[in-house]
């Protein structure tokens, strides 16, 4: 069996002075250096942790904190949650990191678990157009979970953050989306390991030779079937989406400072991460753009607490609806048309916040979608809504797997007077195209938190995070998000 090489006393020295170049600018690749892939992304890793980042990327990145805050604090109620939770309740250990609107703390690792299903016990979290990734939903409980424990910073915390998000959506980009989803993988789970790697590797100031420890130690966890679509119940979806990345990042980080050595290389060497996982992997993609190319600013934060692919149909609709004054007694039929690949997440669900025809109803009837009626099943089988519900029709539409819009939909109404009108929604609120203010942020975490925490609570949390930059250890805003 071949051996890893190790790194020599020469090599350690050349990779602190590369250290040194990379906080001063982004990463290129170097020809002659192109091939260690794994190591130039090991030295970035260790300098962002101290890069000062620009303003609008400080701004973006407050915006998915505080939005994953308002994931979290909701879904500590629900079924996901609540079970994680009780999970790791059970399970003690040492009191390093508090759990989501829970009286106890335990380690790190069982925290991050636990914070990361109530993440995605909904579709509450933010979501990446492009590689469909759901990044905030395990980046920021892993970085609560070692900020927690570590007592980091805020600007620590956002720096940890934002790397998390571009290593687990380039580690998708590298390998290709559609590759990764063409082996029956879930390209989600995949990314969501490394999102917690950088979070993680970050607030535990891990040197360059342990951070090629914990890629390798996270590299060989990355797995996840494509299965989770049959999950009705969106508990094992919670892992599989968010609770199993934060266990493996933070699990990696944990083993890699504790002294646990491994493969040196796994993202360059002999049966690297890349050729194991993708027919045609881009390696650069790793690395293009790190220190310049922010993907915390890419994320779409959702404006409704549903499917992804139902932010646009939902946006069309109410904007059809209020230009034309629609309502069940004036509208006779409407054609939703959505991108070909969301037909089998949003199509004909048991479950209320995933079904585009019975969302699409519920927006006619009432003229909103609250995170209460996206969830309540008992709507399901109201006679008012299942006799607007026969009016809607959702189909896939070839002319939307636009990769530059990749969730646009056309919402068609025949009115009962026999006009017909229609609305493209390309961008939903909440894209980088078409962005949140800090306002709309705040406004929908504090209708997910207070419920809750409480009104007082939640407004102090959200005032914390929406300055993040200024607080100075992270366990400052414990008493806000756990139980009294």
């Amino acid at each position: 069996m071949a051996e890893c090489p190790m790194p020599t006393r020469r090599r350690m020295l050349q990779s602190t002075g590369a250290l040194v170049a990379l906080t001063l600018s982004p990463i290129r690749l170097l020809a002659a250096d192109s091939a260690d892939v794994t190591g130039q992304l090991a030295r970035y890793m260790v300098s962002a942790r101290g890069a000062t980042l620009p303003d609008a990327v400080v701004l973006e990145c407050k915006h998915r904190i505080l939005d994953t805050f308002g994931a979290m604090v909701s879904g500590s109620r629900m079924r996901p949650g609540s079970m994680a939770v009780s999970y790791v309740r059970k399970l003690g250990g040492e009191p390093q990191s508090s759990v989501i609107g829970a009286r106890f703390r335990t380690t790190a690792v069982n925290a991050a678990l636990a914070n990361a299903m109530c993440a995605h016990s909904d579709e509450t979290d933010d979501f990446e157009p492009v590689t469909k990734a759901h990044p905030g939903s395990s980046v920021v409980p892993s970085a609560l979970a070692l900020a927690d424990r570590e007592g980091s910073s805020g600007v620590q915390f956002i720096r940890a953050v934002t790397l998390g998000y571009d290593l687990g959506c380039r580690l998708l980009m590298a390998l290709g989306p559609d590759l990764v989803r063409g082996t029956h993988r879930s390209a989600e789970g995949t990314a969501s390991t490394f999102g917690a790697l950088g979070a993680a590797a970050a607030l535990a100031q891990l040197n360059e030779l342990q951070t090629r420890y914990a890629i390798s130690y996270s590299a060989q966890q990355v797995s996840g079937l494509w299965s989770w679509v049959k999950d009705k119940d969106h508990i094992e979806k919670a892992f599989d989406f968010a609770g199993m990345g934060a266990r493996n990042g933070v699990m990696a980080v944990d083993m890699a400072q504790a002294g646990f050595t491994g493969v040196y290389d796994v993202l360059d060497g002999t049966n690297n991460l890349f050729i194991a996982l993708s027919t045609s992997p881009k390696p650069e993609a790793m690395l293009d753009g790190l220190g310049n190319h922010f993907y915390v600013t890419e994320t779409a934060i959702k404006t409704y607490s549903v499917g992804y692919p139902i932010q646009s149909p939902l946006d069309a609709l109410l904007t059809l609806r209020k230009q034309y004054g629609l309502n069940p007694d004036n509208v006779r039929s409407i054609v939703v048309k959505i991108p070909t690949d969301a037909e089998g997440i949003v199509g004909d669900s048991a479950m209320p916040d995933v079904n585009c025809q019975h969302l699409v109803a519920v927006a006619l009837v009432k003229g909103a979608v609250s995170f209460a009626d996206s969830h309540d099943v008992a709507l399901m089988h109201d006679p008012r809504i299942l006799a607007q519900r026969a009016k809607v029709t959702v189909t896939p539409d070839a002319a939307l797997m636009d990769p530059a819009a990749p969730r646009g939909a056309i919402v068609e109404v025949t009115l009962t007077d026999g006009r017909k009108v229609e609305h493209y929604t390309k961008f939903p609120p909440g894209t980088k195209e078409n962005p949140l203010s800090t306002e709309a942020v705040s406004a929908k975490a504090r209708d997910l938190m207070a419920p809750v925490l409480g009104s007082a609570k939640t407004d102090r949390l959200i005032e914390q995070i929406n300055r993040l930059e200024t607080v100075k250890d992270m366990r400052e805003l414990r008493p806000l998000y756990t139980a009294g």
